[in-house]
């Protein structure tokens, strides 16, 4: 079977992911970076309740939605509509190396941040090794 690419196709497809439709909001967009011995994740949530804010973790998989309700009702006439609206969610898969029994959240001025810590398992340790005559420590 022969079957070509259509590059008008793949653009569509590209912008919707990227810009999203009215049906299926834009991914939120995200920074994260480790901090000591946490790992941090901010999430841009600008015009999103706090209450409408859903935070999950089953096994490594946290899971970020939230709702940004339609600002106008369904009579107004609508002048321009480039803020999207609905539901927002986003699902990122976490390492062995970070504690996801003890997610901090918080919620400010828009952006919601998450700080995972670090797994006890994970952090350095010393190894200590034997030897015939005496010992020694490396650092692993």
């Amino acid at each position: 079977m022969l079957m070509r690419t259509d590059p008008f196709r793949e653009l569509d497809r590209l912008a919707q992911q990227v810009l999203g439709t009215p049906a299926r909001p834009a991914a939120m967009p995200m920074d994260a970076w480790r901090e000591g011995q946490e790992f941090v994740v901010a999430f841009d949530l600008p015009g999103v309740t706090v209450d409408s804010v859903e935070l999950d973790v089953e096994r490594n998989v946290l899971t970020v939605r939230a709702e940004r309700p339609d600002p106008v009702g369904r009579d107004t006439e609508l002048i321009a509509a480039e803020r999207p609206c609905g539901v927002f969610s986003r699902q990122l898969i976490l390492g062995d190396t970070l504690d996801t029994d003890h997610v901090k959240a918080s919620y400010d001025a828009g952006v919601l941040t998450l700080r995972i810590p670090v797994a006890e398992k994970a952090k350095p340790r010393k190894i200590e090794i034997e030897t015939k005559g005496a010992r020694q420590e490396i650092s692993a």
